[in-house]
């Protein structure tokens, strides 16, 4: 004959997923562990789901899109963050088919506490979308707007005017920009430590001296295609840059081994090999192999 359950046994088994506390079970300990596609596809398994994902986004700290960007309809993107006021980091990279001031200066506009913002490749935003994030979140400390070639001095100095507390920036192929509105980040934005200009035929020595006197914590610099840029300020940068790690200057025709090699002898990873190994390297694409050499001599 089969046990009666008891009131308490009867009620345990009645326990539905959606019955514990919402906000201090299931969006702290279960929803933070789903991958952002899977809560977007919960939202659509009943009324309830729905609710409990907006209780969750309106309460996260982190939305990255850069992985499912553009499977998002840009009214869900909206509706996801229309209750959160406490974002810290937000990536739309990759949103790029959808994404335009409209979708973007609201959350902006809501969320001043904003840390990282990642808007590279958002090709269809505008000068005002960078303004907003300078005026909002004056507690930036990482911005990526490479591929944004809307970016323009105006709004750059604006940036640079608001968010002095800047740690990295990546402005690859801003190609608005130019010496003049570089040297004022420098000179406004002591504290950084990762900067990409990459990509920009209009930079020049002017801008690299002043991000390498001014930028003393200075850990990155990616120089990438900067036709201009020449050997004397990759030495200033050498000489007021003592933290720096990471030097990339391919392409750039202008920077020779000689204000290469101090730096790396004080182990700063270049991208550009030193002459006699590059030289061996296309000798083996020659003829098949490379001779061997004692480099000690």
């Amino acid at each position: 004959m089969a046990k009666q359950l008891t009131d308490e046994e009867a009620a345990v088994r009645k326990c539905h997923l959606l019955d514990l506390p919402w906000e201090d079970v299931l969006a702290p300990h279960i929803l933070s562990y789903l991958p952002l596609r899977q809560l977007v596809s919960l939202q659509t398994v009943s009324r309830q789901f729905h609710a409990l994902i907006q209780v969750y986004l309106a309460n996260c700290r982190t939305l990255d899109l850069s992985q499912i960007g553009q499977c998002i309809p840009k009214e869900a993107f909206c509706s996801m963050l229309r209750d959160n006021k406490v974002l810290q980091n937000l990536s739309v990279q990759n949103c790029s088919d959808w994404v335009t001031d409209k979708e973007l200066l609201p959350v902006i506009g809501l969320n001043q506490h904003l840390l990282k913002v990642d808007l590279r490749g958002c090709v269809r935003l505008t000068r005002h979308s960078l303004v907003a994030v300078s005026l909002s979140c004056m507690h930036l400390q990482h911005l990526g707007l490479a591929h944004c070639e809307w970016v323009d001095s105006l709004s750059l100095r604006s940036l640079a005017d608001h968010c002095g507390g800047l740690l990295s920036i990546d402005l690859t192929a801003c190609r608005q920009l130019k010496d003049e509105a570089i040297c004022y980040l420098a000179k406004k934005c002591l504290k950084l430590k990762s900067l990409s200009v990459a990509v920009n035929a209009n930079i020049t020595d002017e801008s690299v001296e002043e991000v390498a006197k001014n930028c003393r914590a200075l850990e990155q610099l990616d120089l990438t295609g900067c036709l201009r840029v020449r050997n004397q300020s990759i030495r200033t940068v050498a000489e007021y840059c003592p933290k720096l790690q990471s030097l990339k200057v391919n392409h750039c025709h202008n920077v020779t081994e000689s204000s290469l090699d101090p730096l790396r002898k004080r182990n700063v990873q270049i991208d550009v090999e030193p002459p006699l190994q590059r030289a061996l390297v296309l000798l083996q694409d020659v003829v098949g192999f490379a001779p061997f050499i004692n480099l000690q001599i």
